[in-house]
């Protein structure tokens, strides 16, 4: 059975991966450890690449991060489900909130913005400012059950990505993406519908 996302579980650790050629070397840390670099919440079986930047997330089991990864919640939630790899290269900013939901995955270089400047002239835009000054656009970003994203892509503020949808690499995700559908291009469109004959193999992986 798939936990909750943000649940509270048995005593559980980390798996640090140093980004070095096999055989990998590996650290062990506890969970009484787990604020100290970076965790709001860990279950079991979390491999995290050492030269990651990790600031106050959740993670479920089964999650595998690679290397030069950021991923940072601010003030705001950043909740990461089971079965869940992020690629090498991502920057995940949760100003605003972050969730993927179980079985989701991030290639190389995605990006994922909760919060962002507003480039309309309305305020001004950047981070110098006193703080009683709007300088940014901050909305949750949710990822769906099954959702892949490609190489590249950048999801913007606000969005909500159907489960089951997959993005090609380089698409900007600027709006809601319906379930079960295929999306590329900047911005996204909708290519075609994607099949669902992963749910079978779910099924499989979780009866065990």
């Amino acid at each position: 059975m798939v936990p909750k996302i943000g649940h509270d579980g048995p005593e559980s650790a980390v798996t640090l991966v140093r980004n070095t050629p096999p055989p990998l070397q590996y650290r062990l840390l506890q969970r009484k450890r787990t604020a100290a670099v970076g965790f709001r919440h860990l279950d079991s079986n979390v491999r995290i690449a050492k030269n990651c930047l990790i600031v106050n997330i959740e993670i479920c089991d089964n999650v595998r991060t690679d290397g030069d990864s950021t991923l940072a919640a601010a003030s705001e939630y950043f909740r990461i489900g089971s079965y869940i790899h992020i690629g090498r290269y991502c920057f995940l900013f949760g100003g605003a909130g972050i969730t993927l939901d179980h079985f989701s995955g991030l290639s190389q270089g995605v990006r994922l913005y909760s919060k962002t400047d507003d480039y309309s002239g309305a305020y001004m835009t950047n981070p110098t400012y006193r703080k009683n000054l709007p300088t940014a656009s901050p909305a949750p970003i949710h990822l769906g059950r099954h959702v892949i994203i490609g190489s590249g892509s950048i999801v913007l503020p606000g969005v909500t990505i159907g489960e089951g949808a997959a993005v090609g690499a380089l698409t900007l995700v600027n709006k809601a993406l319906a379930e079960w559908s295929v999306y590329a291009g900047s911005p996204a469109r909708r290519i075609k519908s994607r099949s669902k004959a992963l749910l079978a193999a779910e099924s499989q992986l979780l009866d065990g």
